[in-house]
């Protein structure tokens, strides 16, 4: 019956409606100030059902999804994708080749159970913020930001809705 949760899902504005989207894209924004990193968050109600019927995955997605949205291509490999299905209540996250070594799979672990634990108490919103400020962390302890120098911002800030 996974196909019915994606015919009948979740509606993304009302778990996250634009101002609430708005301060994902501030926590974004103050969280890239910490490190050189980009972070980079998507939300989605389903997916489409021919994807559903061929046996795509919310992690299938995530990653075409992590092309798609340009995370792979920053200067330093240090995009991270936070990506959020309803229909499936999963919650993943990628991150690029310049983190492998540099943050274990157990502290990426970590950050997800930061989200699950908001989104089981019913808050989407702190969910996403809480999990970008674990995230950052992260990111800063991998890719910290250098004094005097102003990263460039290489990816938007605002959240996707798709």
């Amino acid at each position: 019956m996974r196909w019915f949760r994606h015919l009948f899902p979740p509606s993304s504005r009302r778990w996250f409606p634009d101002p609430v989207m708005a301060r994902i894209a501030t926590a974004i924004a103050a969280g890239e100030q910490r490190h050189s990193g980009e972070l980079c968050f998507a939300v989605e109600p389903a997916l489409r059902l021919r994807a559903v019927l061929a046996g795509a995955s919310a992690r299938d997605r995530a990653r075409e999804l992590f092309g798609q949205l340009g995370v792979w291509d920053t200067k330093d490999n240090n995009g991270v994708l936070l990506y959020l299905l309803l229909a499936e209540h999963r919650i993943e996250l990628v991150a690029d080749r310049g983190f492998d070594g540099l943050v274990e799979s157990d502290q990426w672990r970590q950050a997800c159970q930061v989200i699950e634990a908001h989104l089981q108490a019913g808050d989407a919103e702190a969910a996403i913020t809480h999990g970008i400020e674990a995230l950052s962390t992260l990111m800063e302890g991998a890719f910290p930001a250098i004094p005097g120098q102003r990263g460039e911002n290489q990816l938007p800030n605002e959240p996707h809705r798709l």
